[in-house]
């Protein structure tokens, strides 16, 4: 099986040629998903037999399993303990094996990235019943609320374990593209991000957990809502549909491709956060598009 034919949006990577690593970094900084037929690290096949037979509860609070490499923390698996203890090693094996491939495949990120979360995906995409900010069926750039990026990209990388279906997106024009005409059409931004930051300072003074949010970064996710809100976007962008077969794996920027989750079951995720220093397309990225186009005010609003 192959991915759907005839996208632009989609390059196949037929081999693992490192000289082609900038060119690598280019294509996805750009907007473009890149794919794999197979996945090109280790992942054992009895390691996917046990992740097929976990059953989740289908609670909005465990839609996915999600490890913590910097810390090798495991978070919101049931099962008994020799359960909880196989899924941890495996999802420490599946981090450490991507880690390693992209260090090498994006030769230019390695030693500037920083390893994000991990995460096991068992329940079924189509028809989940979420609140509308947490629907993953509706176009949508990615923004953490509790880890953000100060500019940074989000780099993720999926293999889709299924043994027999595919896992189908619908993918968006980069930010780069989009944002612009969008701005032109409605100006729309968070209205106090300014105060916002202020009592994040305050409290991080006092020990509370509250993230520091830059300019960019409450910018990221009022767009993130905005985009799940605005039914015009969600009828009328530009869109493919790309479908992932059983076994292969993808990779992308999804702080500057709106995509879609419309269905599938059974996705392994590895998250990478890539500093703006790092890019070897800087002028595309989300941060230098906000920044040159003057979208955001000094106090983090909207201009």
């Amino acid at each position: 099986m192959t991915p759907a034919s005839g996208s632009s949006a989609l390059v196949d990577v037929t081999s693992y040629d490192l000289t082609r690593a900038l060119w690598h970094c280019d294509q996805l900084e750009c907007g473009k998903v890149l794919f794999f037929s197979h996945a090109p690290y280790d992942f054992s096949e009895s390691d996917r037999a046990f992740l097929l037979s976990q059953k989740q509860t289908g609670s909005r609070f465990h839609k996915n399993i999600s490890y913590r490499p910097t810390h090798d923390i495991l978070k919101g698996a049931d099962g008994n303990s020799a359960d909880h203890e196989r899924m941890h090693a495996i999802m420490r094996h599946f981090s450490g094996a991507v880690t390693s491939f992209i260090s090498q495949f994006l030769a230019p990120y390695a030693g500037k990235m920083k390893l994000d979360f991990a995460s096991f995906r068992p329940l079924e995409e189509q028809g989940r019943a979420l609140p509308l900010h947490k629907r993953n069926d509706l176009l949508h750039v990615d923004a953490f609320p509790s880890r953000p990026t100060h500019g940074g990209r989000i780099l993720r990388v999926f293999v889709n374990i299924n043994p027999s279906v595919g896992r189908v997106w619908n993918v968006g024009e980069p930010f780069h593209d989009f944002l612009p005409r969008l701005m032109q059409k409605k100006r729309i931004g968070p209205a106090t991000t300014g105060a916002r930051r202020t009592l994040a300072r305050l409290a991080s003074k006092i020990g509370l957990p509250v993230p520091d949010r830059s300019p960019y970064d409450e910018f990221m996710l009022f767009l993130h809502d905005w985009l799940k809100e605005s039914s015009d976007f969600q009828q009328n962008a530009s869109r493919q549909k790309l479908v992932f077969p059983p076994g292969s794996a993808w990779m992308v920027y999804t702080d500057g491709v709106p995509h879609a989750a419309m269905s599938g079951q059974y996705a392994l995720e590895q998250t990478f956060i890539i500093p703006v220093e790092a890019l070897v397309t800087p002028q595309v990225s989300p941060y230098r598009v906000l920044e040159e186009g003057n979208y955001l005010s000094k106090s983090g609003a909207a201009a």
